[in-house]
């Protein structure tokens, strides 16, 4: 007979495991990643090397880290304020590429109208648009029908893609409006034009040049601090961790869980919105069919694994960038898959939902 375990919910969950499980879980993840690494016959060092040293060796790399962790950031950053309020918006991935068609479809329309100054941060507020737009559709049937915003977010994925595709291929009886009308049936936009990118650090700082670096990156020292006054000292914030530490409790202050469920959407929605245009008004400069940066899904991880704080979301997005690039540049030292990276991915996941279950319940013998 084979033994069984039962989880009992403990009390009061340990703050302090709760600070110590990131830095164990990525203890653990590069431990196994390591003896992966020797399952499969790869030199140890070298791949080690080629993996988180090489990438962040010189000031490119180090540019591009910063680029990739500058979406995870944003969109993780959304995503913790709807799971603090209970609210599961699991379809970011849908509203980065609405933001990213917003985006677009406004440079469209207004090239050439418009002061070149002001015609990329115009396609910026478009994409926010966009994404709470298609986060909004989610909150409204949460709201007005009781969908399960799980499945419903999840299906506006790709849905989402599915108007990527519309909008730059087009159907047998109606033309593609994004596509670019030079690019030879390419389901691909035209290149952003200079005016309606942002400028490069680059053009302000010699010691960037070369680099793809924008001046995006400096959102984060304005919405960093804002999300953290927001979930720690602002009343809403107040409303939304009761109402994700007890629902009960939250309706029986009177707060409107309706009005949560919306301001959580739109809020996680924009971030996203926001960070699908600056991919495209950054390093992109073009929208295109096959565009599936997947960094919706990975600011999953990286909202839990930052512990839904800003701060934490901040390392975290480091961190996952890092796995990124690293997967990437791996490929190109050792001929290695790129998919290493998903499993480093997958290993970090695995190991923050198993220590989360462990420092919320207590396991015994039945």
């Amino acid at each position: 007979m084979g033994l069984s375990f039962k989880l009992t919910p403990r009390d009061v969950p340990s703050v302090k495991m709760q600070v110590l499980v990131p830095i164990m879980v990525t203890a653990l993840t590069l431990l196994s990643g390591l003896a992966v690494f020797v399952a499969i016959g790869v030199d140890v060092g070298d791949a080690f090397t080629a993996y988180f040293i090489e990438p962040l060796s010189t000031l490119n790399g180090v540019a591009e880290w910063l680029l990739k962790a500058l979406p995870l950031c944003l969109i993780a950053l959304g995503l913790a304020v709807a799971y603090r309020a209970n609210v599961w918006n699991i379809g970011a991935e849908g509203q980065l590429v609405m933001g990213g068609v917003f985006a677009t479809s406004t440079m469209v329309l207004l090239q050439g109208t418009v002061h070149s100054g002001v015609l990329a941060v115009i396609m910026v507020f478009a994409g926010v648009l966009g994404g709470m737009l298609w986060a909004g559709l989610a909150a409204w049937m949460r709201t007005r029908f009781n969908a399960n915003e799980i499945l419903t977010t999840l299906m506006l994925v790709y849905v989402a893609q599915s108007v990527l595709q519309y909008v730059l291929v087009g159907s047998a009886a109606s033309t593609a409006v994004l596509q670019d009308p030079n690019g030879a049936g390419f389901p691909q936009s035209a290149t952003f034009p200079l005016e309606a990118t942002l400028p490069l650090l680059a053009s302000w700082m010699t010691l960037f040049e070369g680099t793809r670096l924008h001046v995006g990156i400096f959102l984060l020292f304005l919405i960093v601090p804002a999300f953290w006054v927001l979930m720690n000292k602002s009343f809403i914030g107040y409303q939304m961790r009761v109402a994700g530490l007890a629902p009960a409790a939250a309706n029986y202050a009177g707060f409107s869980g309706k009005r949560l469920v919306w301001l959580v959407m739109l809020i996680s929605g924009a971030m996203a919105g926001l960070a699908g245009a600056l991919e495209l008004v950054g390093p992109v400069g073009q929208l295109q069919d096959s565009w599936r940066p997947g960094y919706g899904f990975t600011a999953i991880i990286v909202a839990f694994l930052g512990r839904l704080n800003p701060i934490g979301i901040v390392l975290a997005s480091l961190l996952m960038a890092l796995l990124m690039l690293g997967g990437e540049a791996l490929q190109l030292a050792m001929s290695l898959p790129k998919s290493v990276s998903s499993l480093f991915q997958g290993l970090l996941l695995i190991f923050l939902l198993g220590a989360d279950v462990l420092v919320n319940y207590r396991v015994s013998k039945k």
